[in-house]
């Protein structure tokens, strides 16, 4: 017999604990408050446990699926349910423990009053003093996604994934249950699973660990992200009448991980930060995102304000120098911007390659007075001095690359990705020799901002633990705990999180971080398109987006350059010295634009619209993206239009919450024509590859 156990209302979620009472079997699904009417619990027929795992030594699951999932193995079947805490001490916390022959495992919920998600994570204990080996545990499962209503309903799911590649970041694609072959076989015993994520030390490559399950008849979603920066893996899973969500590290099969626990060990998985809501997938994104809003209080006292970056990396190509960077400071000086970044290339020992990194001395030859006098330089421009570093990585061309007991290993072999090897972020001596080369470096030199980027991927894993897949997690972690001494030791330091653009744009980096590249995509036009999919996964106030401005841009192209940046964190870069004071005048007057949406940038919610987009290359129509600030008395609308939004276009922009508002501020070139009707934002006279700013006031 199948009951509702317990049911907690958290906010405007519902947290539903349902008990199998002859097998004591306790699953756990969530769904909005508003729908807990619509339970429908005769037609759920499994419950599944509230944790997957599979031990070394015991059954694979059946049902055809051995291979391409390990869901729903001996060990999870066997788990039974024994008790269920609560405890609340500002937050409440549900710990539901279940045991098996072999092990406790402990599924916990967490959620604080007036947010819009709550955290799940397991713990996993040996219950026998023989080495507990594990093959796959989940961070959640949550089974009987949709709960709701009577009957299969096959039709009405649909799985939202954001798909990522180097400088195309964070593409939406949607696709129905049924397009998978999800849908049970008519006698229940063929299982079918989609088990998707990523293996390796970028975990943004291929897709973001984010999904949004939908139910299109009742309107609402199950949005889930996990906080890990190596492997990881998400499914959906069907057998018979209710889909099942579960996810986390990695699994043997997908991600070569196994972990071996000796008694009194316990083992804890990655968070997963899980939201349900009556929203579209902009909707639940904003829910998930909230969960990286304590990461701009924890950013130093000088990110308080979303300052303007400047980053030399588009004007010399990975070749700065000395004289280049002084000419920066001059012209920069007294144009509002904070951060003067000299990136890659500082450190070259021979040609003018900039991927010559691991021994991180300074290029005399390019920096005759030291980076503490050009640093000194900037800072008397009334900028802080920011340093580019790939801290992790090493290149053939440096004495390090072949001091291989710093470096990882695989079968014996240091492991080796194109030219770069890694450092062993677990040794001690490794993290020695970054505190000489990097700390004490930028502490010397005076350095107040620090980028750190990461070019290549460890893959399924290293030597040095019971698998490749633990090797490979165990050194992440290391270099999550690196940037978190960073911070302890330079407090005020402003760190970039940067992985060839955005391949760590992923929720426990992120923490670590005041802000993160958003993308390698420097001077192309799906630049907006881009960073408008990049704000689904991360927050915009932690999102930097470039506009390489160049002498020959035209007054058009700078526009649309400069209202990128609108949608983040603006970062200039390019032919800065070089522009006329024609360009000098919209550039300044993109910079107070920026300063005066910052606020909204900082602190508010994502209304996208505009035109289909099936080619990044071929942009066609136009992209509008309204942020409504958290007081909901302004709005930023950011709109720009591609090929062929000529001809007599108009966008028209309703407001998202119905108001009246009026114009406040513009930022676009003469011969756009913007007004506001009521609570619409009406644009004509486009051309191709425009682009407009406007911040609306709702009318008193």
């Amino acid at each position: 017999m199948k009951e509702i156990y317990k049911a907690f209302t958290l906010g405007d979620m519902r947290a539903v604990y349902l008990l199998d009472t002859e097998t004591r079997v306790m699953g756990l699904t969530v769904i909005p408050e508003e729908l807990a009417g619509e339970v429908d619990l005769d037609g759920w027929w499994n419950i599944e446990p509230a944790v997957q795992i599979k031990l070394v030594g015991t059954s694979y699951p059946d049902g055809f699926s051995n291979g391409h999932s390990m869901r729903n193995s001996a060990d999870t079947r066997r788990l039974r349910f024994c008790e269920q805490k609560v405890e609340t001490d500002g937050k409440t916390r549900v710990i539901t423990i279940m045991e098996n022959e072999r092990a406790q495992v402990s599924h916990v919920l967490e959620y604080e009053p007036g947010q819009l998600f709550m955290k799940m994570y397991s713990e996993v204990t040996p219950l026998t003093e023989e080495t507990l080996g594990i093959e796959m545990i989940s961070s959640y499962n949550l089974c009987a996604f949709s709960c709701l209503g009577k009957g299969l309903r096959m039709e009405d799911f649909v799985l939202h994934r954001l798909c990522s590649k180097w400088s195309m970041e964070g593409r939406l694609e949607s696709v129905h249950f049924m397009d998978m072959q999800l849908e049970p076989s008519w006698l229940r015993i063929g299982a079918n699973s989609v088990r998707f994520g990523q293996v390796g030390s970028m975990p943004v490559r291929r897709y973001f660990p984010w999904m949004i399950a939908e139910d299109e008849k009742y309107g609402y979603g199950v949005g889930i992200q996990l906080c890990h920066p190596a492997s990881w893996q998400m499914e959906v899973y069907n057998i018979d009448e209710r889909f099942s969500l579960s996810g986390g590290l990695a699994d043997r099969e997908f991600g070569h991980w196994m972990k071996n626990l000796k008694n009194g060990e316990t083992f804890r998985t990655p968070v997963a930060v899980v939201t349900t809501a009556k929203e579209d997938v902009d909707g639940i994104s904003y829910r998930l995102t909230s969960a990286q809003l304590p990461n701009l209080d924890a950013a130093p006292e000088s990110e308080r304000d979303l300052p303007v970056v400047f980053n030399e990396y588009c004007k010399s190509w990975g070749r700065p120098t000395q004289d280049e960077m002084l000419e920066v400071a001059r012209t920069l000086k007294g144009h509002g911007i904070r951060y003067c970044v000299i990136d890659a290339g500082w450190h070259v020992r021979t040609g003018n390659d900039w991927s010559d990194i691991g021994d991180w001395n300074t290029n005399r030859e390019l920096f005759p007075d030291g980076l503490a006098y050009t640093a000194e330089k900037i800072r008397e421009a009334g900028m802080i001095p920011g340093l580019w570093y790939e801290m992790e990585n090493v290149a053939g061309s440096s004495d390090i690359f072949n001091r291989t007991e710093y470096l990882l290993h695989r079968d014996g072999y240091p492991l080796q990705a194109g030219a770069r090897r890694f450092l062993d972020m677990r040794k001690p001596e490794v993290w020695e020799y970054l505190e000489e080369k990097v700390i004490r470096n930028l502490k010397e030199c005076g350095f107040g901002y620090l980028k750190v980027d990461y070019n290549d991927n460890i893959g399924i894993g290293c030597d040095g633990a019971e698998s490749l897949g633990e090797g490979l997690r165990q050194n992440m972690e290391k270099t999550r705990e690196f940037f978190a001494r960073l911070r302890q030791e330079l407090p005020d330091l402003v760190i970039e999180n940067c992985s060839s653009g955005g391949h760590r744009l992923e929720p426990s980096m992120q923490a670590l971080s005041s802000m993160a590249s958003f993308s390698d995509a420097h001077e192309c036009q799906a630049i907006p398109v881009i960073a408008a999919n990049v704000s689904r996964a991360i927050l915009p106030a932690q999102s930097q987006i470039w506009a390489v401005l160049r002498k020959n841009d035209s007054e058009q192209r700078l526009y649309y350059s400069l209202c990128n940046t609108f949608l983040g964190r603006m970062c200039l870069s390019g032919d800065v010295c070089e522009l006329d004071e024609r360009q000098w005048k919209i550039v300044d007057e993109g910079i107070g634009f920026y300063k005066s949406c910052a606020p909204l940038i900082r602190m508010g919610r994502n209304y996208r619209q505009g035109t289909e987009k099936t080619s990044y290359n071929h942009l066609k129509g136009w992209q509008a993206v309204c942020r409504l600030g958290a007081q909901k008395d302004k709005m930023l609308a950011v709109v720009h239009g591609f090929e062929e939004c000529g001809d007599g276009l108009t966008v028209r922009l309703p407001a998202p919450d119905g108001q009246v508002w009026t114009i406040g501020e513009e930022f676009h070139r003469e011969g756009l024509e913007i007004s506001c009707t009521g609570g619409e934002l009406e644009i004509r006279g486009w051309k191709p590859f425009d682009a407009a700013g406007v911040i609306l006031e709702k009318s008193s």
